[in-house]
């Protein structure tokens, strides 16, 4: 079978981004057409400044949802990163293989550097190497295919590099993975800031909606959603963006299609009462079941555990494989 890997990262409270986005398509498709894993990848929260208790209660909180969202550990593979030693052994060894320049290119590093640098300030140097880690986490497991925003591609066409490059020196070792996006809502915008992503944020943004909001709450945000200029519902990402993010919310709720959605508007109060409803329509079983979970932590400790423990005997012989390729002496009880 196709073997599929994605992750989530515990920086912040998971939006209906990341539910429309990604997670959805986890739980309907991707678990039950591939053999796929999904991780809690908590190690690349380590790359900012972080409080511990809080990336350990977010990591909890993630895993749960991933489950609440209808991912079946009897179907797929579900786990916690810092748990399987192989992400972090495998990461080191494609450190020895990536360039400094192409680790400079990445995106998110060049904007957070400049950030800090704007501040008198510096980053951490794990923000600059964490798309190896990324890449060790895709490759460890012989991935095929990596479903990722468009935003995350670029760290998708690293790792395929960095495969490509490790094979050719040093002999075939790692499937060369490639990105997948979906094809509706892949990337849902922030209601306040529609040129932005919907992104999890440290502070509860009125422009964010997120999977374990109220439903009062959610309505609040959407109905308080930036709109454009002008009186007709069309659906013009361009031109305007507010609207088409709304059309895009609504059509990925519902099924539909957002330029014909906008056809059955006259007026921008109806769009969002109707998105709204259908928002809080599709959070409501996440959220009965994440209630669920939360009253039974040993059922998610146990998922936890054997995912672990399942991912880490799939990606030890492909690691093992990458350090005797590369050069390294295996341990002395395991020689031959």
């Amino acid at each position: 079978m196709t073997r599929v890997f994605s992750g989530v990262k515990p920086t912040g409270h998971l939006t209906l981004g990341n539910y429309l986005g990604a997670m959805r398509q986890w739980a309907a498709v991707d678990q039950h057409r591939s053999d796929a894993l999904f991780c809690v990848v908590d190690l690349h929260a380590l790359t900012v400044d972080h409080d511990p208790a809080r990336v350990r209660r977010l990591s909890r909180q993630s895993a749960s949802l991933l489950l609440a969202a209808g991912l079946d550990p009897g179907l797929c593979t579900v786990f916690v990163q810092s748990h399987v030693d192989e992400h972090a052994r495998l990461s080191y060894v494609l450190e020895c293989v990536a360039t400094d320049g192409e680790m400079r290119r990445m995106i998110q590093y060049k904007e957070k550097a400049a950030r800090e640098r704007e501040r008198g300030g510096s980053v951490r140097l794990s923000l600059l190497t964490y798309p190896v880690l990324m890449a060790a986490d895709i490759l460890a497991y012989g991935t095929d295919e990596v479903p990722v925003g468009h935003d995350q591609t670029q760290h998708v066409e690293l790792a395929r590099d960095l495969a490509a490059r490790f094979n050719q020196r040093y002999g075939h070792t790692f499937v060369v993975p490639r990105a997948t996006n979906p094809a509706v809502a892949a990337r849902v915008m922030n209601l306040q800031e529609p040129a932005s992503k919907m992104g999890k944020s440290d502070d509860v943004g009125p422009g964010i909606v997120y999977l374990l909001d109220e439903p009062d709450v959610v309505r609040k945000k959407v109905m308080r959603a930036v709109t454009d200029s002008g009186r007709e519902v069309v659906y013009d990402r361009e031109e305007r963006p507010g609207l088409a993010n709304l059309l895009e919310i609504l059509a990925a709720c519902t099924g539909g299609e957002p330029a014909a959605l906008a056809e059955a508007y006259d007026s921008y109060g109806a769009l969002k009462k109707d998105t709204a409803e259908a928002v809080v329509e599709v959070l409501r079983p996440v959220q009965r079941r994440h209630q669920e979970l939360c009253a039974d932590p040993g059922y998610v400790e146990g998922v936890l555990r054997e995912g672990a423990q399942k991912a880490r005997g799939m990606a030890r012989p492909t690691v093992d494989a990458a350090y005797r390729a590369i050069g390294l002496l295996p341990p002395v009880n395991a020689a031959r």
